[in-house]
């Protein structure tokens, strides 16, 4: 399938490991750029089959083999909210850190930094990073909302979450038709607050995205540099984190790019004598920038 922007080519950057290691350390602020690969190197990964027979027997003896098949597929609804309550309590309700996004937070220090991420799980304010500071415009799985909608309000998805845990079973797949949830303003269904369809709200999301744009404006400001560090964001949704990335990096010409992707790791030609496309797997690469970064001299 052809994508927008493919007339621009794409190469690799020239820099090597040691250079982004230079352009991390040696940087005044820090954007990093956060796509699904980045939370498939922490363990949540969307294709992992074997998992997905662990948690959905059901759904798995029907078919289905791996979570990403079920991302907007019309199950019936106390299936949907069987697979969805099991699902959030994996990938977004824990609270135990995770050694990858420990590793990021260590590598920003206390410089000057903001956060866009294409995944809805929450990982970077569970691991210390400021809520001000992360822009997540496809959602988060902790919100729920009207299907409709017939309002703008977003609410906490925990209680119905819980209710459909109580009231799930494993065997059949499916939560209790009691614990399916109902709009309380008109009564309609309710959904995830994730991006899935014009319904979605992101209302709430304006303020760290308004923050975002004012860091990006000021981002020159006192001749300072900005390493931007993406990882793992690919061509399934470029639109909301890779292009954006690479218009800012042509943009800012005291950033330099450091891309982090096993599978898509080039940049357009325009950039690419000041970006590092770096292949090796992402909890690998942030693990080595984590344990070798130097004090800037």
């Amino acid at each position: 399938m052809n994508h927008p922007h493919e007339h621009q080519p794409l190469v690799d950057g020239t820099g090597s490991f040691d250079d982004a290691l230079d352009w991390i350390t040696t940087a005044d602020r820090v954007l990093i750029g956060a796509g699904a690969g980045l939370s498939a190197a922490a363990g949540y990964d969307y294709g992992d089959r074997e998992r997905f027979a662990q948690l959905f027997p059901a759904l798995h003896r029907a078919g289905f083999n791996a979570r990403y098949e079920l991302i907007g597929y019309p199950l019936p609804p106390r299936l949907q909210w069987g697979f969805w309550a099991v699902h959030v309590d994996d990938i977004r309700l824990g609270d135990q850190p995770d050694p990858v996004y420990e590793d990021l937070r260590q590598i920003v220090g206390d410089r000057d930094h903001f956060v866009m991420s294409s995944n809805v799980d929450a990982l970077f304010t569970r691991n210390g990073f400021d809520t001000d500071r992360v822009y997540t415009p496809q959602g988060d799985y902790a919100l729920s909302q009207c299907l409709t909608p017939c309002t703008r309000e977003v609410w906490d998805a925990r209680p119905i979450l819980r209710r459909a845990l109580e009231g799930y079973d494993p065997e059949t797949g499916a939560t209790s038709e009691a614990a399916v949830p109902s709009c309380p303003n008109c009564g309609g269904p309710v959904t995830l607050n994730v991006f899935a369809g014009t319904w979605y709200i992101n209302d709430h999301f304006q303020p760290q995205l308004a923050g975002l744009n004012n860091w990006l404006a000021n981002a020159t400001a006192d001749g300072a540099t900005t390493a931007i560090i993406e990882i793992g964001a690919g061509f399934n949704t470029p639109g909301v984190i890779r292009w954006p990335i690479d218009r800012i990096t042509a943009h800012l010409p005291s950033a330099r790019l450091i891309r982090i992707n096993t599978d898509h790791p080039g940049v357009p030609a325009a950039v690419a004598s000041r970006a590092a496309s770096l292949t090796d797997g992402a909890a690998d690469v942030l693990r080595r920038v984590a344990t070798t970064e130097r004090t800037p001299t």
